[in-house]
């Protein structure tokens, strides 16, 4: 009488740990990016900015947690085979159906935020500063934040490096310069009125520094030779910090400032506030 040979492997802890610990990770990954990273928004184009954010971290996060928990079933069950097992798939199927999960994957995760963010882009980026826009010229040096308004006349005047002074005028506004005359010239501090576009000219006098406002999604870097533009508009009062993104020396941890976003009427207060201390 022949006996029935006993082909099942012994129980072990070790794959079950080792499946455990990747559909743990999986998880805790999942629950860990869940939570609000962004502060409260306070500017328009923001919310297409939220939204991108909120689909790319859902998308990659079910690919996340989908790898992991594949990762730990493969595991457990490799575990209790006795032998090598034969291809579910020819070589050839095997190929192709690695590159479709790999374009598929690149086009869920990154064809949606395109097709998100790209309106988003032109409105930032492309859009033409409407006539009724508030006009800042932000300069950024080592380790401070210069601002500028144009004044009553709207224009900005003429600027010559042989007048600059860190002390008593940033920018080197020539003052001779009759456009110059009523420009108002601040440290490390904006107003912008509430629900009105906001066109900002940037500029660096130094080195790379990144004009940041997280609470408004706004983010640009100021390079020195180039002037790049961002228009947004602000839709809740308060103050907010305005950050430098960029690490720019050793004093880089003090280039704070901050940005007012006030009532019209506070707007107006504010500027003859400061063109009176010119």
């Amino acid at each position: 009488m022949s006996e029935t040979r006993d082909t099942r492997l012994p129980f072990s802890l070790e794959p079950v740990l080792v499946g455990l610990l990747f559909g743990s990770i999986g998880l805790f990954g999942v629950i860990y990016g869940i939570g609000e990273w962004a502060p409260e928004l306070a500017s328009r184009h923001g919310a297409g900015i939220d939204t991108m954010m909120t689909y790319l971290m859902v998308t990659t996060g079910a690919m996340f947690l989908t790898g992991h928990l594949a990762m730990a079933l493969f595991i457990w069950q490799g575990s209790r085979r006795t032998r090598i097992s034969h291809r579910l798939a020819s070589p050839r199927f095997e190929k192709r159906l690695s590159i479709a999960l790999g374009v598929l994957m690149a086009v869920v995760a990154e064809g949606g935020v395109v097709a998100i963010g790209l309106p988003v882009w032109n409105e930032y980026f492309m859009a033409e500063a409407p006539p009724d826009a508030v006009t800042v010229e932000v300069v950024g040096q080592q380790f401070f934040w210069s601002v500028r308004y144009p004044g009553a006349d709207g224009e900005f005047g003429a600027t010559d490096i042989q007048l600059m002074d860190d002390v008593v005028n940033p920018i080197g506004l020539d003052r001779s310069d009759p456009v110059a005359v009523d420009d108002i010239v601040w440290l490390n501090e904006i107003y912008v009125p509430v629900n009105r576009p906001v066109r900002v000219v940037l500029r660096s006098k130094d080195m790379i520094h990144s004009f940041f406002l997280p609470h408004l999604r706004v983010k640009q870097d100021v390079i020195p030779g180039m002037v790049p533009e961002v228009v947004f508009v602000p839709t809740r009062e308060g103050t907010f910090e305005l950050a430098c993104a960029e690490l720019c020396g050793l004093g880089h941890y003090r280039m704070q400032g901050f940005f007012h976003v006030v009532s019209d009427a506070e707007f107006t207060s504010q500027l003859e506030r400061l063109a009176s201390e010119q």
